[in-house]
């Protein structure tokens, strides 16, 4: 076999592959072919993913760098020093980037008579809604702090936004105060229209109007109002008192989490340095944390909720969901069901088939068990709702929920307590281990025998996202692959047994072993002169015992093609090491979150949907559950919409040594793979 040539870095370091990712959602800010309104709401997304960034990756590196360690095997061969100035110096540059973007968007918008004005540019006509605005929901939701040098600066909450007030007194002393933008109240206020014009003005600014009424009792000479936001570490300390339940010690950590280590300060760069100084002196930033200037208005995450304005023109052309071909929501599912697997494809295609399974399951006197894994239920779930009232129907119902969940740990516990009160059995997970596999399966009475019902999915139970976030969902009543699905759950209640499956792949026992023995045998195929092929769809490529295993397919002359929205750390086509494979990432209006395996086998393709990514945690860390499509017609759908999505010449990026998310552009027609395959979808429903 010819040796791998060895790059002088194999990787790339997830954390600057990472930002290059959020650096594609800027992308789409910044599009002139993506309406306006959607623009700021990109830019929301843009602020969002760097808080969640530094809240998790930058606070781990910065651990790495306190307890004295170098981190370079686990940082893709960078120290974790130099990392954190890479990743400062990178952050600074997006957010100038982002800046810029933002005053190109608000130029466009004012020509759609669209303005934001700020608190120099209110006229005597706004004044009265304004001053009644705030006395009757400013106001009361203020949450103002005086400060003290006497006093200690009480903990800021975590990616709260505060404007600093900085008061000249007219004894020349300084008197500093912290104001907490409210998060109750839309960050955005729609002002009467007038003369055909819309007005927007952020709350931010109505506190600078009205700031002489919120200090009205300080005798001052002169006031002016600065935005900071601290960021984090969100890692979660768990307590060992024994007396605790695992629901109180998860929630005691979640709030503990409010008081972590900051890893992130950010402030207006017009602020007066003496503020500055004061402020950070307070809050005992390091320099360690990454300190960013910024502009005005900090938390644009709140872009994503930017108001519609009733401009449909400005925002993306609505789909409605269309239904699975064959599968009615007016029956029985499960008769259906019993007859043939289905696939749902969301956003694509409705979510209510998920919701209908479990309501039937929830009514069905036939049904005796329910068993189900939730990670990240919706604020209001309708998939909570029938489980509960299926326990309220005697059924026998168990609930695998990760409290554990990133960002969704309290939700999770208000449903987890919800169903404990209810009789549901809880089940929370492995010891070490997060539970992120997707999947359901109910036992119903037929005959004499329990009949297995159930379905696989990429992604979360969650009416929300499924409206923006792209998964795969089988339906089935294969029985093998549900006595496998079922052996999961047994392994949950008797973790100390490890089973064996025929059909799925699970982490963390089997998945490296099994995905390895299949890309073997595509080794061995391309040496022996037979077809031999590789394609994969996913959010993130971290593993670099999975990326060194590519490489050697590369080498053998696999043809690999790769979808990855996310982190890639593998290095495509570099001579020697990785010339077969092809990466590209795919950034739209939805996120793309679907995991698809194809190992080639000789043309007669072997075919997952997984919720697993390839990247250690998922193989290693987590109990996940990949599962095996055994419908010809199904398996032609998934191989049909990966080749409409890799087809992709407009809203995808090569991912290459350089980072650079050149657009993948060529001389075909042009194909927008998202609007493609609903149009896939469509044509199917009508032939």
């Amino acid at each position: 076999m010819k040796k791998i040539e060895k790059h002088n870095n194999s990787y790339i370091n997830r954390e600057i592959s990472w930002l290059q990712f959020n650096a594609r959602v800027l992308q789409e800010a910044a599009d002139d072919s993506v309406p306006l309104i959607e623009r700021l709401r990109f830019l929301g997304i843009f602020s969002n993913n760097l808080d969640e960034f530094f809240k998790v990756r930058y606070a781990t590196v910065k651990r790495i760098v306190q307890a004295g360690k170098g981190g370079k095997n686990e940082l893709g061969g960078i120290k974790a020093a130099e990392l954190l100035e890479i990743i400062t110096k990178i952050v600074i540059k997006q957010q100038s980037d982002s800046l810029d973007i933002l005053s190109d968007i608000e130029l466009k918008l004012t020509q759609e008579n669209i303005f934001r004005i700020d608190e120099t540019q209110i006229e005597d006509y706004h004044h009265e809604f304004l001053k009644n605005y705030f006395i009757e929901k400013v106001s009361p939701a203020l949450v103002t702090i005086i400060l003290n040098d006497s006093i200690d600066l009480p903990n800021l909450n975590d990616s709260a936004a505060y404007l600093v007030v900085r008061m000249i007194m007219k004894d020349n002393q300084k008197q500093f105060a912290l104001i907490e933008i409210p998060k109750i109240i839309s960050r955005f206020i729609e002002l009467p229209q007038r003369q055909g014009k819309n007005y927007i003005i952020m709350i931010d600014d109505l506190l600078r109007y009205f700031l002489n009424d919120i200090f009205n009792i300080f005798d001052y000479e002169s006031i002016s109002a600065h935005m900071i936001k601290i960021t984090r570490d969100a890692e979660l300390d768990f307590e060992s008192d024994l007396s605790k339940s695992f629901i109180d010690k998860i929630s005691d950590s979640v709030k503990h989490r409010q008081i972590g280590q900051p890893v992130r300060f950010v402030y207006d760069k017009n602020i007066h340095e003496e503020t500055l100084k004061y402020l950070m002196s307070k809050m005992k930033i390091e320099a360690s944390d990454s300190i960013i200037p910024g502009g005005r208005y900090h938390n644009r995450r709140d872009y994503m909720s930017f108001p519609s304005l009733g401009r449909a023109d400005l925002l993306y052309k609505k789909i409605s969901p269309l239904l699975v071909k064959g599968l009615s929501l007016e029956g029985s599912i499960f008769t259906e069901i019993a007859k043939k697997d289905f696939l749902m494809y969301a956003p694509y295609h409705t979510f209510s088939y998920v919701v209908k399974f479990l309501r039937e399951a929830a009514l069905d006197p036939k049904v005796k068990t329910i068993k189900i894994t939730i990670y990240r239920l919706a604020e209001i779930s309708h998939i909570a709702s029938s489980l509960i009232n299926a326990a309220i129907n005697g059924k026998n119902v168990t609930v695998s929920i990760e409290l554990q969940a990133r960002f969704d740990e309290q939700a999770n516990i208000d449903y987890a307590q919800q169903m404990e009160k209810e009789g549901i059995h809880l089940v929370f997970g492995v010891q070490g281990l997060k539970v992120h596999s997707k999947m359901c399966v109910i036992e119903r009475e037929e005959g004499k025998k329990l009949k297995r019902y159930g379905f696989v999915s990429t992604g979360n139970f969650n009416e929300s996202t499924a409206k923006i976030y792209t998964d795969y969902t089988l339906f089935t009543a294969n029985q093998s692959i549900l006595k496998d699905i079922y052996k999961v759950f047994a392994f949950f209640e008797t973790n100390y047994q490890i089973f064996k499956y025929k059909h799925i792949i699970t982490s963390p026992h089997y998945t490296e072993r099994i995905l390895f023995n299949l890309i073997d045998i595509e080794i061995s195929n391309a040496k022996n002169g037979k077809p031999a092929y590789i394609k994969v769809k996913m959010n993130s490529v971290t593993s670099y015992k999975m990326v060194d295993k590519l490489y050697e397919a590369s080498n053998a002359g696999v043809k690999i093609q790769m979808i990855v929205r996310g982190i890639c750390c593998l290095i495509p086509g570099i001579n020697g090491m990785s010339e077969n494979i092809e990466v590209i990432s795919i950034v739209d209006k939805f996120l793309e979150h679907s995991r698809l395996y194809v190992f080639g086998n000789k043309n007669m393709p072997k075919v997952y949907i997984s919720s697993a990514d390839w990247m250690t945690r998922n193989i290693e860390n987590r109990v996940e559950v990949s599962c095996p499509i055994y419908d010809e017609n199904i398996k032609k759908e998934l191989l049909d919409t990966f080749e409409i999505s890799w087809n992709d010449n407009v809203k995808s990026r090569r991912i290459n040594e350089s980072q650079n998310n050149e657009y993948r552009k060529d001389d075909k027609k042009a194909t927008r793979s998202q609007i493609a395959i609903y149009d896939y979808y469509l044509k199917k429903l009508e032939n």
